[in-house]
This record gives structure tokens, sequence and C-alpha cells, in this order.
């Protein structure tokens, strides 16, 4: 089926299936936005994170053609689930690429700072939660549908989003109900920007040098890979793609399993928890039996840059849809109170990690990523530390941060 991309004067100057316009979108986004990340402030830049803005901007426009009336609306159900299958394919090949690249040195850091990451994950979310509460509480015409939607979006996290909706269907009126969603698209934004600038930001504040900061990572555990040498292992091919897609299969295997919390909720890990866990387990044990798990470095160096990107794009074109018109219709306040979601707990967290805990700066800013269950942004934090390792603290603390702001976001929708 064929849609009309152009039209002058009743005339179709050409035409493209779902798939090739979508294609097109990708490819196009991927350019303009590589070139938008190269610009540099101060040694500030948006990097790949840029993408993210470029695909904001055209889901505005492909929201625009495909609804009811635009040059797309024929074919709008498809090119909606092509971006979606982008962006959880994107997701897959990142998270179990930055798993098998920091396998290797999990389990150390784990050990040396489990408690750590526990306590931080907590706080974090402890502070997201509180500022959402006080927002619901004080602000004037805010009700706990449209808060707890924007403590989704501020946190990227749609597991929350998902909580919130469970809780509240069938008990407020279908207006209300439908804040929620409207709450999570106006932050969503800013939620994935505002990690990535704070990430790349405090080590230019702080003036860290990036070598020292880099040593202070707990680095592989030789006990581990030594155990590989000498070993005939078996390849199932040259590259290890065999031992990837095997990964993919497990991680999305424990992702589907539902962990009940009580009241009739449960969590699961999904297509970021899952993958992210088997990669370190891969990553770090390196075989089951004679079966070898390793993949080739430049591959894996290829899926993580890959995988940000499409996940990037689905997710900005997701975005982006209706964010002008959400944005116009309930007004600017609408995105400040999502943004103090999302800056509180990010400052709130940093001091505690910096003072408190004593985290060296890598592990703090792994560690809050994790805390703020931003993928975007430990994609930027490998890339400005030079290093997967940073990973790790993301890995240890993304779990707990899931669990607690699921139970939050029920939470909060008593208030």
């Amino acid at each position: 089926m064929k849609f009309q991309l152009f039209e002058v004067a009743e005339t179709f100057l050409f035409n493209m299936k779902p798939m090739a316009i979508v294609l097109f979108f990708v490819f196009a986004i991927i350019v303009v936005g590589y070139l938008i990340g190269k610009i540099s402030i101060k040694g500030v830049s948006l990097s790949t994170a840029a993408i993210f803005l470029v695909a904001l901007f055209a889901g505005h426009f492909n929201g625009k053609f495909c609804e009811e009336g635009g040059i797309w609306a024929e074919n709008a159900g498809q090119v909606g689930n092509y971006f979606s299958l982008i962006q959880n394919l994107g997701l897959v090949l990142f998270v179990t690429s930055v798993g098998l690249i920091a396998g290797p040195s999990f389990f150390k850091n784990l050990k040396k700072n489990a408690k750590s990451y526990v306590l931080l994950g907590a706080i974090i979310i402890a502070a997201g939660a509180g500022t959402c509460a006080l927002i619901t509480i004080f602000v004037p015409d805010m009700n706990s549908a449209m808060s707890t939607g924007l403590l989704s979006g501020a946190l990227t996290s749609t597991p929350a989003f998902a909580a919130s909706q469970g809780a509240l269907e069938g008990t407020v009126t279908e207006e209300v109900y439908k804040q929620i969603s409207v709450g999570h698209a106006v932050a969503y934004p800013f939620g994935v920007i505002g990690v990535v600038l704070f990430v790349q930001i405090i080590p230019k504040i702080l003036r860290a040098n990036m070598d020292e900061e880099r040593a202070k990572l707990v680095v592989t555990d030789e006990e581990a890979t030594d155990k590989l040498k000498g070993k005939k292992l078996l390849s199932m091919d040259k590259f290890g793609l065999g031992s990837f897609a095997l990964a993919v299969i497990f991680g999305l295997v424990l992702g589907c399993i539902n962990i009940p919390l009580g009241g009739g909720s449960s969590f699961n890990l999904g297509t970021t928890g899952g993958p992210l866990i088997i990669g370190l387990l891969f990553g770090h044990f390196g075989r089951i039996g004679k079966l070898s798990l390793r993949v080739d470095e430049k591959l894996l160096s290829i899926f993580q840059e890959l995988g940000l990107v499409l996940f990037l794009i689905g997710a900005g074109v997701d975005g982006g849809a209706g964010f002008v018109s959400t944005l116009s219709e309930y007004g600017p306040l609408l995105f400040l109170w999502g943004a103090l979601m999302t800056v509180i707990p990010l400052i709130i967290g940093f001091f505690i990690a910096k003072y408190v805990l004593k985290l060296s700066l890598f592990n703090n800013l792994g560690s809050l990523c994790g805390g703020m269950t931003s993928t975007p942004a430990l994609g930027a934090l490998i890339n400005m530390t030079g290093t997967p390792n940073v990973a790790s603290a993301y890995a240890a603390t993304y779990p707990i941060a899931l669990i607690l702001v699921v139970l939050a976001s029920q939470f909060l929708t008593y208030l």
C-alpha cells in the first residue's frame, strides 16, 4: 500500500510505501542529528543525543501527517508500528552490548559498592516522588493523574507510566485518566535531554581529570577472564553474532517474567533490564560449558552506537508527535513541573553520592543514570568518559530504581 508524500497541483511527485518512508526518516534523522551533535559549547555537546532532538522535530510533523486528514493518515498505524519496532530493536542492541562489554568488571564493582548503589537508587526515586507529591499538593488544579504522568516522563520510565495507568483505571473519569499520558508526553523530552546534559556538564564544572577518573573505576575481574585462557571453546561464528543473539533471547525471556509486588500489581525488567542483566552475565562468565559467549569487541561497539541511535529515533518520533500541541494546550508551567522532577533527584543524588557515599565521579554519574532509569544518558556517559565500565554502576542501580519508581507511582495516585 502506497501513500502520498507530496502533492503539487493534484499530481503525485512520488509515492513511498510505509516502510520506505520510515527508513527515509531514520537515515535523514541520523545525518542531521550527528551534524548537530558535533556543535560544542564550552566543551559540552549533545553528541549522539542530538538525534533525539531531531527525532522530536520529525515526530511533530509525522504526527501532523498521520492524523485524520493528513497525507499519511491511511497508513498511520503502520508507520507508528515501524517506529516502535525500531525503538525496541535499538534498545535491545544497546543494552545487550553494554552488558557484554561491562560484564567482566561488573561483579567486582558490585561487590565493592553494592550498598551504595542500592541506597542511591532509593534516594533518587524518593527525591523524585517527594517532588511529585509536593507539586500535587500545592500546585493549583494539579491532580495525581497528571503529576504521576509527569514523574514517569521525567524519569523516562515506561513501567512507572503503566503502573499509574493501572492504579487509576476505572477509578477516575476518562478525561482525568488521559492526563497521565499528557503529563508523560510533556516531561519525557527534558527527562532525556536533562540527564544527558547533566552527566556531561558536571565533569566540566569539577574540572575532572578524565584519565584519573577512568583509573578509579574497578578494572576487569582477572580471575574470571583467566579461567577462559587455554580452553578450547566452540564459537558459533567468527564475530560472536550467534552469542549476541543468544544473549538477546535469554534477556527478552528474563525481561518478560512478571514479579508480583502485592496488591495485585507486578513489574518486570522489560526490554531494558532483561537483556542488560543477561549481557552482564554472559560478559562475566564468557561461556556455557564448551560454548563460547564471547563477542567481537568491534561488533559490540557498532551495536552499542547503532542501538542507541535507533532507540533515540524511535523514542523521539513518538514523543514529538503530540508534544507541541499538548504544551500549547496545557501551558509551559506543566513543562516546568516535569523539569523539576528531573533536576531535583539528579542534584540530590549527585551530592549524596559524592559527599556521603564517597563514590568516584564516574561511578557517581553511572549510578545517577541507573537511578534515573535513563538509557540515553548512559550512552552519552560512555561516549564522554571513553569507557563502557561506567555501565556497571548503571546496571547495579537500575533494578532497585525500577522497582521503587513503580511502587512510588502507584502510591502517589492516592494523593
